[in-house]
């Protein structure tokens, strides 16, 4: 009861008539034209559920509501790999956005298990998109933060902001994410002066 409410408020509600046509088989007996058009429907109907389940996901994690954010993200995940396939680069979004809200509630394994799907589909994906790569590296700096591992964590805020400024420029909103992280973990630290200047600098 308790995972059918949450996952109410999370998305279902949101998502709920959607689903009925989705979800409903089409007729046997229809012409080859038909047939198609009925398909182009529905990956048009998963797409936008896809679209509208990830913006959800999303706002709960920025909200700081994360537990609220994992069954949207799953939605996002599970018609991902229904329309891309399992091993699309396109599902990378949802593992990191699902990753981000695990962390968020403790539960590093699950996290870390969904950080190990992105990073599998990126290292097989040659031409993934940089911007698909530095929100990876953002994902893993994170995570290796809350595990306490800062240097790991430095290592990947690093390569963050190598990626979002090499491609969006160094005075890029993209890069000023990762000083900002970088800057968090260095204040852990205690090393104070260069968390102020990253924080100057974001």
């Amino acid at each position: 009861v308790d995972h059918q409410k949450a996952d109410w408020v999370s998305i279902h509600e949101r998502i709920c008539q959607l689903l009925i046509p989705i979800r409903t088989s089409l007729p046997f007996l229809l012409s080859e034209k038909e047939r198609k058009h009925g398909s182009e429907q529905l990956v048009k109907r998963q797409k936008y559920i896809i679209d509208l389940a990830y913006s959800t996901a999303q706002e709960f994690v920025l909200d700081g509501k994360h537990q609220e954010a994992i069954p949207a993200a799953l939605h996002a995940l599970r018609f991902s790999t229904d329309v891309y396939g399992s091993n699309s680069v396109r599902l990378v979004p949802a593992y990191l956005l699902l990753a981000e809200a695990s962390t968020g509630v403790g539960r590093l394994p699950e996290a870390s298990k969904y950080l190990s799907q992105a990073q599998w589909i990126v290292l097989r994906t040659p031409d993934c998109s940089v911007a698909v790569q530095y929100k990876l590296h953002r994902s893993l700096g994170l995570f290796c933060a809350a595990e306490g591992n800062f240097e790991q964590a430095l290592y990947h805020l690093a390569n963050d902001i190598y990626l979002a400024s090499s491609t969006f420029g160094l005075k890029s909103i993209e890069a000023s994410g990762g000083y900002f992280h970088m800057a968090n973990v260095f204040f852990r630290q205690n090393k104070m002066d260069v968390a102020n200047s990253l924080y100057a600098e974001v």
